[in-house]
């Protein structure tokens, strides 16, 4: 798409959010960040997700809104507080957002948030869109999260649920605490290493929710993984190999309980998802393969 856009996105603090930004600035659309504090830039508008409010006026002239927000899932140990943290923060925001594009008096594109945890823990079975929900709090905050988009859908906005999975960086994502250890020589296999990782690159992400702005005739559920899952071992071997340092110690399964707790599981699980929606809409990977893509998250450390 060529015309120029006007998104507005939630979660603009964050790790996907702030990068999304940058990208869609750099390319350029105008974007508007939706916050919980008070506006301090021209381009915020303020959102109030525990009083269900938008600021009057947030929403002119968008074409598409990206809704990001959401407490980090890794962030802190799943105790019950926080676990309510991780439901509301997406839940109250989602619900906000939504009935505020039912309002409009035309559909605007809603591209929501969502993870790959929907689809729990399933071993080796190869997980598509068309693919039934899992078991766990993971995969029962994440059909809330979507749900909550409902008035949106109902309101005839296009609405797509980007199910992201485990996100490759140089800062924050799924290596934040792995890097540092590899580097060390201590990262090996969490647990039996057996499990699936499907995981995307932070560019491929970004690249793939611009994607998805882009065509608002993509609709439902999208898997925002690379093309290739790899075993979590074999992660780590190729991260170990491309660090030169062995990637050989396991971090046995109940001393990860002990120290993540519930997280553990999460930790532990195994999705083997498959991108259907992006390999039949003629989306194209940056970074196909584990190789190409830690060499390119090592190189944004250099």
């Amino acid at each position: 798409m060529s015309t120029r856009q006007r998104v507005a996105i939630t979660g603009s603090s964050g790790l996907i959010g702030g990068a999304l930004s940058s990208f869609l600035q750099e390319r350029g659309d105008e974007v508007v960040h939706l916050v919980r504090r008070d506006p301090t830039e021209p381009h915020e508008r303020r959102i109030d997700p525990d009083q269900g409010e938008l600021e009057p006026g947030a929403l002119d002239g968008v074409t598409a809104v990206v809704n990001l927000a959401g407490a980090g899932i890794g962030d802190k140990r799943w105790t019950d507080a926080y676990k309510r943290t991780l439901v509301s923060s997406r839940i109250d925001t989602t619900a906000t957002v939504a009935r505020a594009l039912a309002d409009l008096d035309e559909p605007v594109r809603l591209v929501n948030g969502s993870a790959m945890g929907y689809y729990g823990d399933r071993g080796d079975n190869v997980l598509d869109e068309t693919s039934g929900p899992g078991e766990g709090f993971l995969a029962d905050l994440v059909r809330e999260w979507e749900a909550a988009a409902q008035p949106a859908v109902d309101a005839g906005c296009p609405t797509a649920y980007a199910r992201t999975g485990l996100v490759l960086a140089a800062d924050g994502g799924a290596l934040e605490r792995v890097l540092p250890l590899a580097r060390l020589g201590l990262a090996g296999p969490l647990g039996s290493g057996k499990q699936w990782w499907s995981w995307i690159t932070l560019a491929d992400e970004v690249r793939a929710l611009a994607f998805l702005v882009d065509h608002p005739e993509i609709t439902g559920p999208v898997n925002l993984v690379g093309p290739q899952p790899d075993r979590q071992r074999d992660v780590m071997k190729v991260l170990g190999r491309l660090l030169n340092r062995p990637a050989l110690l396991p971090a046995p399964s109940i001393a990860l309980k002990v120290v993540l707790g519930e997280l553990a599981e999460d930790v532990l699980g195994s999705q083997r998802v498959r991108p259907a929606v992006l390999e039949s809409s003629e989306f194209e990977w940056e970074h196909s393969d584990v190789q190409s893509a830690l060499r390119w998250v090592l190189a944004q450390q250099d």
